[in-house]
């Protein structure tokens, strides 16, 4: 991977902003803001909630970074119409983000719903979606069951018994047969605990131990100190994107870097956006996922430069989500000719494209996401620290709907 611009913080993540619009280069703005004069039908509104205040603004921002790369890169025109985008914080509070999600629909008539931070939020606008027949975009939440919570729902994320899975395989391969495993306490965490789980023990493997952290505020202190007097052969670990490096600092506070104890995880705990401030401690953390921004295809090289160019941030796997996100959105819209409803819907369904991640389709039946499942490593590669990808389980669907 060559080097790139230097990784640089957008520290803005707590302003308590109303809409996305004001953050926008002053062209892209005054093309966004529909005339009052325009008539209700020539504008397509899409109403995108994210979590850009909170414990897990890192998400909001980074999903928010892509639209802007997308605006900036594909214009607001599809279909012969101005696209207009709402952009709302719901601070990661799902009450929040169901009464915005019907403020949406009801008074702004959007076309479709996007965004939606984390699993809670996402499953408490589906009937929202259901009910109004519109479609629901999510950028981000990875719980396995989210897409069945509506008919209306198409995911471009990923999912987390996809990334429990591939680096459960990548264990069985590599001699790993003890394993403890710490998760968030909601429901991407009891997939990623569920999932590692079932497919260690498949392989011959066990699971001595199960331990669950808060959403909110996490201390990871007493957790890694019953792995420390348990010593398995690795510990397993899924945390919401946000919390690595706090965890990587306890991990190393606790000597666990140095104990022998192999670290594995989903790829939230190396997310690209915090793996500058790990440090060393994060050497050879082995973990699975769909997207890292040293991904070696042209398309990605080009997403990452332009990304960082703009956001002065390094992309990481939100930015692909939302990325995607706009282009299933745009693609769908162009192929219903600005319809929402259930004929946009049909569009978003079967989509085949390459994405910075790799190729994606989004399955017809089950409006999930099939993409390629990385097993990386970190690497200290041109002075900056990488999720460098070393093998992969291709096309890979959604284990949580294989049953």
């Amino acid at each position: 991977m060559p080097a790139l611009p230097p990784h640089a913080r957008d520290n803005s993540d707590m302003r308590n902003r109303r809409t996305f619009l004001a953050v926008l280069a002053p062209a892209a703005f005054a093309a966004l803001v529909a005339s009052p004069a325009q008539a209700q039908g020539e504008v397509l509104k899409i109403g995108v909630i994210l979590p850009l205040t909170g414990t897990l603004a890192s998400s909001g921002r980074q999903i928010e970074g892509a639209i802007k790369l997308w605006l900036a890169q594909h214009g607001n025109k599809v279909a012969g119409r101005t696209v207009q985008l709402i952009v709302r914080d719901d601070g990661t509070l799902p009450d929040t983000t169901r009464r915005l999600a019907q403020e949406m629909v009801v008074n702004d008539k959007v076309v479709a719903l996007a965004g939606f931070g984390i699993t809670p939020s996402a499953l408490a606008s589906a009937p929202i979606a259901t009910q109004s027949k519109t479609p629901m975009v999510v950028m981000a939440a990875a719980t396995s069951a989210i897409t069945e919570a509506s008919p209306y729902i198409v995911r471009t994320s990923f999912t987390l018994p996809q990334a429990a899975v591939g680096i459960a395989e990548w264990a069985a391969k590599n001699g790993i047969r003890k394993t403890v495993t710490l998760v968030a306490d909601y429901g991407p965490g009891f997939d990623a605990e569920k999932y590692f789980a079932e497919r260690m023990l498949l392989n011959g493997g066990q699971v001595v131990e199960k331990l669950r952290t808060p959403l909110r505020g996490p201390d990871f202190a007493p957790a890694l100190q019953k792995v420390r007097d348990i010593k398995p052969d690795a510990l397993f670990v899924f945390l919401p994107a946000g919390q690595g490096a706090a965890f990587m600092k306890q991990f190393a506070e606790r000597g666990l870097d140095k104990s022998g104890i192999r670290l594995i995880a989903t790829g939230d705990v190396t997310d690209d956006d915090q793996l500058a401030d790990m440090g060393d401690v994060a050497l050879g953390v082995v973990s699975s996922h769909h997207y890292s921004a040293a991904h070696t295809s042209a398309m990605n090289r080009k997403f990452v430069a332009d990304y960082m160019a703009l956001n002065k941030f390094r992309p990481n796997f939100m930015a692909v989500g939302g990325w995607d996100g706009m282009r299933v959105l745009y693609k769908a819209l162009e192929a219903s000719k600005g319809a929402g409803g259930d004929a946009l819907l049909a569009a978003m369904k079967g989509q085949l494209f390459e994405s910075p991640r790799g190729q994606v389709l989004i399955d017809a039946q089950t409006r999930d996401v099939v993409h390629d499942m990385h097993i990386r490593r970190v690497e200290r590669r041109d002075g900056q620290l990488w999720n460098i990808e070393f093998d992969a389980i291709k096309a890979m669907k959604d284990p949580g709907k294989l049953r």
